[in-house]
């Protein structure tokens, strides 16, 4: 079996659930831009082992839904329905994109 490796050049141990992705995703659009990911993984509500956690925010931040500012803290990016409404303002300068069938 192949071995993967997170960005650290870690070997992954364990991979998180959905259930664990989403529960992460969540608490971190509720606590956007405030702690630090030690901190991030200590408030969860659920418990889960740090390796796994580091999993999951690597995955996060490859898939450009988390931000890390200069301080450390994690922030949510991932705005699909606000980006598509600011695509379709007209004063913004936008053109129409043409769909192809």
């Amino acid at each position: 079996m192949t071995e993967l490796i997170n960005s650290h050049g870690e070997n992954i141990l364990r991979f998180p659930r959905l259930d664990t992705v989403l529960m992460v995703e969540e608490f971190i659009k509720a606590h956007d831009g405030e702690l630090k990911k030690r901190k991030l993984w200590e408030s969860l509500p659920k418990k889960m082992m740090y390796q796994t956690f580091c999993v999951v925010i690597d995955y996060l931040l490859q898939s450009h839904k988390l931000s890390i500012d200069a301080e450390g803290k994690i922030g949510w990016m991932y705005y699909p329905e606000t980006a598509k409404r600011y695509c379709e303002r007209a004063d913004l300068g936008r053109r129409k994109i043409k769909k192809f069938k």
